[in-house]
């Protein structure tokens, strides 16, 4: 039997959406920027995908840009609010517990002159709010929040911290990661307060290449990608239109009777959180009991171990397969930054593995899970000691 329990890292296509990609690769397979027949086609595939999208954020088609994933997504967002917005202020605010592909551009743009700021977080992964309040300075031009955590599925009050922002300057761009939050919580940017929000398609089993930016109307950016001027000159390129239309079909599924799919994740989580906290010497990070996390991701670490990677190999041998922290950053293992800014304590930051979950995740893939899990555990404790 196989467990596969690193969702967060990337899902199973759909079946509809694969089967709808390569009719579009293989018979309907116009350039949208094409005046004929099949150009027209293709243009009305990329019309109701961001239709479909706007529905489910409640949000206009107009305000969706399509990306090659969750990546280009931050980074258009964030490169491109600050090089639109430098002559408004040259102060930008971050937290310390984003994914690389956030921190990484902001470590960019303090190259290219901007002051930057990191917020932290408290033991549950939440933001200093206090603090961030006491960066902000009247030369403030953008400010960007993980929806959620990556690592240990910590939620942020978004709505509340947009609030607290805009009171003291409205005009501050705010922006969201919502890469692990798309289709596991109910997200309306517009509600929210919300003024960009990245979105990968991999991680709602539509295709990897695949994602978009909501971009609110009449938000100023500066496009990252010149060239034909296609997505009304944000994102020049020809569409990659299989890989939009697989993910129209991963979100008009996902959506469907989606708080169902909800409870069904977090079904899994305690399912498989009851367990782990039966076994000696595995703690679950930032769990509480009046403290929400995502239904999804599970960051559990293991005391006797001294590195996460021999846990994790000796669970792929049994067909068990999560991540040792953040599998989106190429294969470097290291410290995670995530759990050094929770406090965690020292002798879980070298043994922690993350289990995420899926729609398609069982019942059965669970329990084998925790079987294989505390057969190999005594093993591996052994393999650190020698």
């Amino acid at each position: 039997m196989e467990a596969y329990l690193d969702n967060a890292a990337t899902t199973k296509v759909f079946s509809k959406a694969a089967q709808k990609m390569l009719q579009m690769m293989q018979k309907d397979y116009g350039n949208p920027s094409s005046l004929h027949k099949k150009g027209v086609e293709a243009e009305q595939q990329l019309k109701e995908t961001r239709e479909i999208i706007a529905r489910s954020l409640k949000v206009l088609p107009k305000e969706i840009i399509f990306t090659s994933g969750g990546t280009e997504a931050n980074n258009l967002a964030i490169i491109g609010t600050a090089m639109a917005n430098r002559r408004a202020g040259n102060h930008i605010i971050t937290s310390c517990f984003e994914h690389a592909s956030v921190h990484q551009p902001f470590l960019y743009l303090k190259e290219q002159g901007f002051d930057v700021d990191f917020v932290s977080v408290d033991s549950n992964g939440h933001i200093d709010l206090n603090q961030l309040i006491s960066l902000i300075r009247d030369d403030t031009i953008l400010v960007s929040i993980v929806y959620v955590n990556n690592e240990i599925g910590a939620i942020q009050n978004i709505e509340s911290l947009v609030h607290s922002v805009k009171s003291i300057n409205k005009n501050i761009v705010f922006h969201t990661d919502a890469v692990q939050a798309y289709g596991k919580l109910k997200i309306f940017p517009s509600k929210e307060g919300i003024d960009l929000l990245s979105v990968s398609g991999h991680k709602i089993h539509g295709p990897k290449g695949s994602g978009f930016l909501y971009i609110r109307e009449k938000s100023k950016i500066k496009p990252q990608i010149l060239g034909g001027g296609q997505q009304e000159g944000i994102r020049s390129g020809t569409e990659n239109v299989p890989a939009i239309v697989g993910l129209k079909e991963a979100v008009l599924e996902y959506f469907t009777d989606h708080e169902k799919k909800i409870m069904k994740l977090y079904e899994c989580k305690q399912r498989l959180i009851e367990q782990l906290l039966q076994i000696e010497g595995v703690v679950v990070h930032a769990i509480s009991s009046d403290v929400q996390t995502a239904p999804h991701i599970v960051s559990v670490g293991f005391e006797g171990i001294s590195r996460s990677e021999v846990l994790l190999h000796m669970l792929e041998e049994q067909g068990v397969f999560v991540s040792s922290g953040s599998a989106c950053s190429s294969n470097h293992p290291g410290i995670s930054s995530s759990l050094m800014a929770i406090s965690v304590d020292k002798k879980f930051l070298n043994s922690t593995l993350r289990f995420s979950f899926s729609l398609e995740t069982t019942v059965e893939e669970i329990d084998y899970a925790v079987a294989v899990l505390k057969e190999v555990l005594p093993k591996a404790r052994r393999f650190t000691r020698h």
